[in-house]
C-alpha cells in the first residue's frame, strides 16, 4: 500500500530565510537508508519509554520487530501512538525526522516474508528471520513487526540552511 502524498509545509519561525520545504521524496529517502531509529511508547502507567531499534520503510510505512514480552510491546498493547526519530548527533549538518504515527502489528506471513527479505537486505544475513504464525521467528524466540503509517512527519535540516518542514498526511479511507 503507498501512502497518500502529505501537505508539505515550511515553519518559517524555526528556518532560515532562505530555507525552502524539504520534498517528501527526500525525507522518504532518508527513512529508507537510515540504519537506527529511536522508538518512544508510552507505558501504561504514563512514563515515556524510549529505546533504539532497527526499521525498514517499505510501502509508505515504516516497521520494526519486537519481542512480545519487551517493553515497548507492552506499551503498545495498551496504547499503540508512537513515535520514531532517526537523524545525526550533530548541530550544525546532517537531517533530523520525526515520525508520528500508530503502530498496527502484522500478522499475514506473506507480507512478513516480504518484510524478512527487506530486513536482510538493509542489515545483512545476522538479521535473517524465518516467518511462521503471524511472527518473525529466530533463534533467540519470537518478535511482533509492526507498522507504523506516517501521521505527522517533522524534518529538522541542520546547517546552512536551517530549516523545519511539517508533512502531514491524510487519513486514510
Amino acid at each position: 500500500m503507498i501512502a497518500k502524498q502529505p501537505q508539505t509545509r515550511l515553519d518559517q519561525r524555526y528556518s532560515d530565510e532562505t530555507a525552502t520545504a524539504t520534498p517528501w521524496s527526500d525525507a522518504e529517502a532518508l527513512l529508507a537508508g537510515s540504519e537506527l531509529f529511536w522508538i518512544s511508547t508510552v507505558r501504561p502507567d504514563g512514563r515515556p519509554h524510549v529505546t533504539p531499534l532497527l526499521a525498514v520503510w517499505s510501502d509508505g510505512r515504516l516497521h520494526f520487530c519486537t519481542g512480545p514480552e519487551e517493553r515497548k510491546a507492552q506499551n503498545l498493547a495498551a496504547n499503540p501512538h508512537v513515535v520514531l526519530t532517526t537523524g545525526t548527533n550533530t548541530w550544525n549538518k546532517g537531517y533530523d525526522l520525526v515520525v508520528e504515527g500508530e503502530a498496527v502489528r502484522i500478522t499475514d506471513d506473506a507480507r512478513l516474508r516480504e518484510l524478512a527479505a527487506a530486513w536482510e537486505a538493509k542489515y545483512g544475513s545476522v538479521w535473517h528471520f524465518d516467518v511462521a504464525d503471524g511472527c518473525f521467528r529466530h533463534s533467540a524466540g519470537h518478535a511482533y513487526v509492526y507498522s507504523v503509517a506516517p501521521r505527522t512527519v517533522f524534518g529538522f535540516g541542520k546547517g546552512e540552511p536551517f530549516s523545519q518542514t511539517r508533512w502531514r498526511f491524510p487519513l486514510e479511507d
